[in-house]
């Protein structure tokens, strides 16, 4: 049992006891053995839990109110942007021409979905300043991966194969060298000055005839904006590589400045972080990709395109690194993601970034007396504390995230980047109010109190959750697979 005397859905299972009705079937039942290899039939059925339906409904809906979410509480998690997602969204989603369509119809029957899909992707190509988007990548990692394969594609195209590394800042986020790795690229760190941004003398140190792309994100993931971007842009482009950037920080530029004026030749979007579509719970996501002229030969195909005043999909594409995602991408989230547009508007996707961007700096310069500010500066839609002071008292960041628990309030990222000890990446997003945002400073600074004065309330935390303390390392190591009834 938990310590709140719930039980687990197994503990509720009494024999014969269903939780369906199905009608009685009408078609003749089939022998498994005719279609499947032996090996791979049931001999006895599965060991499943045998509830009624009230039940599990109940077991299920409890369950949910323990997580966090969105919808729930604040959900300060840096660098994801977990903002709030307006129902509109989910109501346009739902509507039968878009929710009852099948992606193998013909393209003449849904021409209204490649007219939303169509013009998604203009407003993308403005927002970002990008001469073509795809829409087929399914998150943001995939995107990366996508914008990468493009990139090796155009030097292989030139002949120019030597161009092997990719070039990440050591602040980048993880999936930055974990996709340049998978595109079959080397990474390369640059690292970081002590102003919390690219060293732009260590880039000319790594730069060279086999620099394929420099990867990174402005904000970058210290929440503070590149202010050398367009001569970093000069660096690469000068060596004959290209600029990537990766779009989870977008939330603080968008409407403001563009990548593509940065000088940037890819860039990635997250349409379920910058727009609003559902965050988390595994996907889905989507990733659309946008490139500039010189790289358009190599987007995956097909392309959609508007031609003699009907929207159709091009094939005909033959630099086009191939399809990347079955269909035309994850389509629900697309049209969430284009609701948001068109219902924000210009001045509305303005103001989401002066407003993420006022919270954040609010929160920091509130919180800056009670932890250390490894870089004091305007900072963009997020920024990074770190808990050095409180871990010389005994007390390390993963505590304090754990005491937060017992506030209500989702952690924010911890241990990263990598290059802040014990750091707390907060991205307070502009959806939140005031009243919010006051509130978890306060939970904030009783911790750091708590640390100076009862250090074992933090150490010891959570105290209020279903479940004490787990160990991670074991979690990790040790997963529990599958519940054994007691003999």
């Amino acid at each position: 049992m938990h310590k709140d005397n719930q039980a687990l859905i197994f503990e509720l299972t009494k024999e014969g006891r269903v939780g369906y009705s199905l009608p009685t079937l009408d078609v003749p039942e089939v022998d498994l053995s005719e279609l499947l290899p032996t090996d791979l039939i049931r001999t006895e059925a599965a060991e499943l839990p045998e509830v009624s339906e009230l039940d599990i409904m109940r077991h299920y809906t409890a369950l949910s109110n323990r997580n966090h979410g969105v919808d729930s509480g604040f959900y300060p998690l840096g660098s994801c942007t977990m903002k709030y997602n307006p129902k509109i969204n989910e109501s346009v989603a739902r509507f039968p021409g878009f929710a009852n369509i099948h992606p193998l119809q013909d393209e003449k029957t849904v021409q209204g979905a490649l007219e939303l899909m169509f013009d998604l992707q203009e407003h993308l190509k403005e927002i970002t300043g990008m001469d073509e988007v795809t829409l087929q990548p399914a998150a943001g990692a995939h995107g990366e991966w996508t914008g990468l394969m493009m990139i090796r594609a155009y030097h292989e195209s030139r002949g120019d194969f030597k161009r092997t590394k990719v070039i990440v800042p050591d602040s980048a986020h993880g999936t930055n060298p974990a996709s340049a790795t998978v595109a079959g690229f080397e990474t390369v760190t640059v690292k970081s000055s002590d102003q919390g941004l690219v060293d732009l003398e260590d880039l000319k140190r790594v730069v060279g005839d086999d620099t394929a792309a420099l990867m990174l994100t402005n904000p970058n993931t210290l929440g503070l904006f590149e202010e050398q971007i367009l001569e970093m842009a000069a660096i690469i482009h000068e060596v004959g590589g290209k600029l990537y950037y990766d779009g989870a920080n977008l939330n603080a530029v968008m409407s403001k400045a563009r990548p593509g004026d940065m000088g940037f030749d890819v860039v990635h979007l997250n349409l379920h972080k910058t727009f609003t579509g559902p965050h988390g719970g595994g996907g889905p996501g989507s990733g659309p990709v946008g490139v500039k002229k010189d790289l358009m030969p190599y987007l995956p195909k097909p392309v959609l395109v508007k031609k003699d005043e009907a929207y159709t999909f091009d094939y005909d594409r033959p630099k086009s690194i191939g399809r990347v995602k079955p269909f035309y991408g994850n389509f629900g989230i697309n049209v969430r993601a284009y609701t948001y547009i068109r219902s924000m508007g210009p001045d509305g996707l303005k103001a989401v970034t002066e407003y993420a961007v006022l919270n954040a700096n609010y929160m920091m310069r509130r919180l800056q007396p009670h932890f250390d500010l490894p870089y004091d500066r305007h900072c963009k839609h997020e920024f990074v504390l770190s808990g050095r002071r409180q871990k010389k008292l005994g007390v390390r960041t993963l505590d304090m995230a754990k005491r937060l628990l017992d506030f209500g309030y989702h952690p924010p990222t911890i241990y990263f980047p990598l290059n802040v000890e014990e750091g707390m990446m907060i991205e307070p997003t502009e959806t939140e109010s005031k009243e919010t945002l006051d509130a978890f400073i306060d939970a904030m600074i009783q911790i750091a109190k708590e640390v100076e004065e009862n250090p074992e309330i933090v150490q010891n935390a959570p105290h209020t959750t279903v479940i004490n303390r787990l160990d991670e390392t074991k979690a990790a190591r040790q997963p529990v697979l599958r519940y054994r009834k007691a003999e």
